[in-house]
């Protein structure tokens, strides 16, 4: 395994935990950190016993607080085309072949936020923070949060967000649809592994095409996301996992996949 200065990595099972470790900086994301999760996430790619890859904050303050400024206030307008930038390794989060899971423990701010966003599935505790406090600073959230903020919980909220600066707790992003499970604090972990539990349950073929599928089929017209749907059942239908699967429902047993 790699060493990191900036992240922690933790196996449990077949969960892999990224944990942004900078809790004196309320966890907040330079270059460094972010070239870290490009590593990680390599690393754990050619992985096969990890099956799910949760995102969270070292600590109980903060998910992950936006961008380092000291790095921000030293950027010039060709910066944002140099590769490694933040929207260029959160669209490598989206686009993962394995399922990914935001455990938002406190503050996701700016950046930290956009973090979340390219997660596949967001599970935050009650005292969590989201924002997009960017216009403050006279810029915008240029990590993909005017984009897939607004394909999350609308335009009309992503607006109100992104322009007033507001910030909302972990239940008013459960109410709007940010987050899908909010929980106190002392229960987070154990709710985010019940999630992902119920993910590595699921035949593991199928998920990586479900999660393409959705993904790839968002982007097009209906039409072409019902064919792209398509193509990928009829892969999933000449796979060993399918057969087992069937098998062992109609025999009353648990599936035993194989990923073939």
């Amino acid at each position: 395994m790699q060493n990191y200065q900036n992240l922690e990595i933790n196996r449990k099972g077949r969960l892999a935990y990224i944990v942004i470790n900078r809790p004196e900086l309320r966890n907040a994301l330079n270059f460094e950190t972010l070239q870290e999760i490009v590593a990680a996430l390599n690393e754990l790619r050619g992985d096969d016993s990890v099956g799910v890859v949760v995102f969270t904050g070292k600590g109980e303050k903060s998910f992950a607080a936006g961008a380092d400024i000291s790095q921000l206030k030293k950027k010039t307008a060709l910066d944002v085309f140099k590769p490694g930038g933040m929207q260029e390794v959160y669209d490598l989060i989206e686009m993962y072949d394995k399922p990914t899971i935001a455990m938002v423990n406190g503050f996701a701010l700016g950046g930290g936020c956009e973090l979340a966003l390219a997660c596949d599935i967001r599970v935050a505790s009650a005292n969590a923070k989201f924002g997009l406090p960017e216009l403050n600073l006279a810029i915008i959230p240029s990590a993909g949060g005017t984009q897939r903020l607004a394909r999350v919980v609308g335009k009309g909220k992503a607006l109100e967000m992104i322009l007033t600066g507001k910030m909302i707790d972990g239940d008013e992003a459960y109410r709007i649809g940010l987050v899908s499970e909010v929980v106190a604090p002392e229960d987070l972990v154990a709710k985010t592994e019940e999630v992902a539990d119920k993910i590595l349950a699921k035949g593991p073929l199928a998920v990586k095409l479900a999660k393409l599928a959705v993904l790839a089929g968002f982007e097009t017209d209906q039409r072409t996301g019902l064919l792209i749907e398509k193509l990928a059942q009829a892969v999933l239908f000449s796979t060993e996992d399918k057969n087992e699967g069937t098998s062992a429902f109609l025999e009353k047993r648990k599936p035993e996949f194989a990923s073939k």
